[in-house]
Parts: C-alpha cells; structure tokens; sequence
C-alpha cells in the first residue's frame, strides 16, 4: 500500500523525475514564471521553495553558506540560477515565512485535454520572462523562414520541371500499333468442343 507517500511519480522513473524537476526549477527561477501541467507544478513548487529556504539559510548563518550553496547545487545542478537564489530571492522573500510560489490554473491542453497551470514566484520580476530566449546579438533583422540557399534550390527544382514539361510537349507523338487479330466467337468454340467423337472400331466389318 501507498502510505505517507505524498510525492507523484508523474509516469517517469527516479532519475528521470529528478533531472525534470531540477531542469523547471531552473528554468522558473530564470524566467519567474513558467507554463506546464497542473501534477508537474503541484510537484516543483516544494521542490523550488525548499532551495529558496535553504538560500534564506546561508543570509543567517553565513558559516554554514558553503554547504547549503552546494546542497543546492547537487540537486539543482546549475550554479548560476543556483547563485541567483542565493543572492536575489533570499534577499526578496527575508521576511516572508514560506509560500515564495503561486499556481493558477489556465485551462486544459489542446490535443490531449491535459489540466495546465501557470507557476510564478510571488512578486516576480517582469522583465525577468523571456530572458535569453530566442536570437541574441543579431547584426541584421532576423526574418523567419528558409534560407536562401533552401530558395535557390527550390528554384532549380521548378526550372526542372518545367524544361521537362516543355520537352515532353514538343516531342512528337509516336502513331499507335493498329493490332487487329480475329476474334472468334463463343459459339464457334462452344461448337467445335460439343463435336461428336467418330469411332472406327464400329465401322470395320468381321473377316469370316
């Protein structure tokens, strides 16, 4: 029987569950707030909420901030996310005594009908979402779409096509073979197949 047992396994085995949690925590401490299933976020508020108190930890008794950096470290597994708890969010939520996160349901996913959820850490920073996500550094507009090697291929491949359609059309049409062969009718064979058989042993006469 399952008893005192409040974690979900979320249909993943331990290592698999494990590298998933650390991997959103890192990502909702980046962003400060992030979309998933309702089961996934039930299970990473403890998980995160517990790597901030061990943040708030280390601000009280700086003795002991090397070993709770590295606690956190061995279970979040990205030191810079890992610093920012450290140094951002234990300053941020000092005086709060617990609840850093929040839930709010958004509705189900299209296509299998999955409860989703909203995660965020209580009074986030905007501009923090969407950080480092996407094309940095770009001399030019970055546009969407293929490239302009993808187009010049694209462009040969019709230029194919149509110079073969072209020869295909002015090729001349060679004149079709006029194959007459007779065709006997059914009753012809029928009749020649029903044709009595002639025996010659009763025609010969006795010598006496």
């Amino acid at each position: 029987m399952k008893h005192r047992i409040k974690q979900r396994k979320l249909n993943r085995d331990s290592s698999h569950r494990q590298a998933m949690l650390a991997n959103m925590a890192a990502s909702l401490v980046k962003h400060e707030q992030i979309k998933t299933t309702l089961p996934k976020a039930k299970e990473l508020r403890p998980y995160i909420e517990k790597l901030i108190t061990l943040g708030k930890q280390a601000n009280d008794k700086p003795a002991t901030a090397l070993s709770k950096r590295r606690q956190a470290i061995s279970k979040m597994r990205d030191t810079d996310m890992v610093a920012k708890i450290f140094d951002v969010l234990a300053e941020r939520y000092a005086d709060r005594p617990g609840g850093y996160t929040r839930i709010m349901k958004a509705g189900f996913r299209y296509g299998d009908a999955a409860p989703v959820a909203i995660i965020e850490l209580v009074d986030r920073d905007v501009e923090a979402k969407g950080q480092d996500s996407g094309p940095v550094d770009f001399d030019e507009e970055f546009i969407p779409g293929p490239s302009e090697e993808v187009k010049e291929k694209r462009e040969e491949k019709k230029d194919k096509e149509e110079k073969a359609k072209a020869k295909k059309k002015a090729a001349p049409k060679a004149p079709k073979k006029s194959q007459a062969e007779p065709v006997s009718s059914k009753k012809d064979t029928q009749a020649s197949k029903s044709a009595p058989k002639q025996n010659a042993g009763k025609s010969g006469k006795r010598g006496g």
